[in-house]
């Protein structure tokens, strides 16, 4: 037996090697393939991408001229090779983020030289001996400090590029000066060619085809407002869905479901808001009217509506619940919570319209269809009050009793299950004790992790719950998207106010309303940490 077990696995290694050699043929037939549509769909996404990969070559074409043309190979000689390093550092996607590493690179290349040259002064009256001890002391004191001045928030935020470029120039300046003679000669020359790399940087990016943050920042603004609006329609409509429609979708991933790539750009935008904001404050005022536009006003908006997006979490919760509400006492509440929903969604787009185009809000943005929705709302729970009401005589016991004896088979088979198909009586605890006593003794560890949620679970559902009781919380959500609504609109009219946005105009939302009919799509959201860098 054990000779023919060898022999048969001496046959099935062929076999397992020419599989795994078909499988790994297919996959290189379908590679480039996949690495063209990769290419497609990125340019695709951002048409800017493209024009800045182009720029990035032809700024490294350009400072390469020092070093491959003859005359200018003389006069710069091997520093040619900082121009070279200055454009693949400094160049960045958009003109903001250029200007903050390439004024950081020139300003922290500018002071570590001169106090470099300062330190070289001071040391070379001091004797060989002791001016090594000086350098070394120099090279101590001021490392230690500058990095200690990294730590402050300002700087830190600002200028953090700049320190880390003025340690490593005045490190090799000042190291470099106490073996070379012509140390200042090299400085020069590295210094030109920092400033011929910046300005050639500075050029493709303020000139050429320019990519602002401030208008990233803008655009990304406003379509934070219509991703929101979207979850919020989507929300609504799906509780109110069939329950085959809703399996279907349970299928499917989170990366799929609108609701939640609604609401997840606005929640995960904290750090994209604030690099956009700092490097839109170092761009110069490109605008018709060189209004310095108030780019910390628009991070601010975007706390607002993070806080606006945790209720639309929340509410999304809701769908996904173990308990749910019975899609029978669902359908009385349908028409007022979808029309609320729809005066919601339609405040929110006509916002980040405003902001789209740069102008004030309408004066209808909480018209009177939204007051009315929210009335209907609560006459229509008002219409139902045993829903909401907990039962307060045996006659409900019964009533629910006989509802878990009709549908506890049905409920078997779905992951969500309803308040009135949960046990409410000392059934479901005297089937756990027989339960518990059929158990074998070896299981007893395993017994007590279980105890504590089993426990839980029969005192949840031996309480006597409204039905309706889920509804109320899905409800109450909506009537604080209402509340929150007023603080988004009141934050929207302040940036306007201090942005200096046009006067509301009925002629312009017409114009507005047959654009947003033509195109129904987003605006491009630029990735801007992808390109920023540092």
């Amino acid at each position: 037996m054990e000779v023919n077990s060898g022999e048969n696995t001496t046959n099935w290694v062929p076999i397992m090697k020419k599989l795994h050699m078909n499988v790994f043929g297919e996959k290189m037939k379908k590679f480039p393939k996949l690495i063209c549509r990769t290419i497609w769909r990125v340019g695709k996404e951002d048409p800017r991408r493209v024009i800045h990969s182009i720029k990035v070559g032809l700024s490294l074409t350009l400072v390469s001229l020092l070093y491959l043309m003859e005359p200018l190979f003389k006069g710069f000689g091997s520093s040619a090779i900082w121009a070279v390093m200055t454009v693949v550092v400094v160049l960045e996607f958009t003109a903001g983020a250029t200007l903050c590493k390439g004024l950081n690179r020139g300003l922290g290349t500018v002071l570590a030289g001169s106090l470099a040259f300062l330190i070289e002064y001071v040391a070379t009256k001091t004797g060989h001996i002791f001016r090594a001890i000086f350098i070394g002391a120099a090279l101590f004191f001021i490392g230690a400090i500058a990095t200690y001045m990294r730590f402050f928030p300002y700087i830190k935020k600002n200028y953090d590029y700049g320190v880390v470029i003025f340690l490593l120039t005045f490190n090799l300046i000042t190291i470099s000066s106490y073996r070379v003679d012509n140390v200042l000669k090299i400085a020069h020359e590295r210094f030109y060619t920092i400033a011929i790399g910046c300005g050639i940087c500075l050029l493709m990016s303020l000139l050429i085809f320019p990519n602002w943050s401030g208008e990233d920042l803008h655009n990304f603004t406003a379509a934070k407002f219509e991703g929101l609006a979207k979850s919020i329609e989507a929300c609504v409509n799906e509780y109110f869905t069939d329950e085959e429609q809703q399996k279907g979708r349970e299928n499917s991933s989170d990366l799929e479901d609108p609701i939640y790539n609604g609401y997840k750009t606005v929640l995960d935008s904290k750090s994209f808001d604030e690099t956009l904001a700092l490097y839109a404050s170092w761009e110069p005022r490109h605008s018709r009217h060189c209004y310095r536009f108030p780019w910390q006003q628009y991070v601010k908006l975007g706390n607002v509506l993070r806080h606006f997006g945790y209720t639309i979490v929340a509410l999304h919760g809701c769908l996904q619940t173990e308990i749910q509400t019975p899609r029978s006492v669902r359908v009385m509440f349908k028409d007022p919570c979808i029309r609320l929903a729809g005066e919601v969604t339609k405040a929110l787009k006509e916002l980040g319209d405003s902001i789209r185009y740069r102008r004030q809000c309408s004066p209808e943005i909480l018209s009177d269809h939204l007051h009315e929705a929210l009335q209907d709302l609560n006459n229509a729970i008002k219409s139902q009050p045993k829903l909401f009401i907990g039962s307060k005589n045996n006659t409900n016991k019964l009533t629910l009793a006989t509802v878990v004896s009709k549908g506890q088979s049905g409920a078997l088979n779905s992951r969500k299950v309803s308040l009135s198909s949960v046990k409410t009586d000392t059934s479901a605890l005297l089937e756990w004790k027989s339960k518990l006593i059929g158990r074998e003794n070896s299981k007893e560890n395993y017994e007590r992790k279980s105890l504590r949620p089993t426990l839980s679970k029969i005192a949840i559902t031996s309480l006597e719950f409204s039905e309706a009781l889920p509804f109320a919380a899905f409800a109450s959500l909506l009537v604080e998207i209402v509340a929150r609504l007023d603080l988004v609109i009141e934050e929207v009219e302040e940036l306007g106010r201090i942005a200096h946005f046009k006067e509301y105009n009925q002629d312009d939302d017409h114009v507005v309303n047959v654009k947003l009919d033509e195109k129904h799509t987003m605006p491009m959201q630029n990735e801007l940490p992808t390109h920023a860098g540092d």
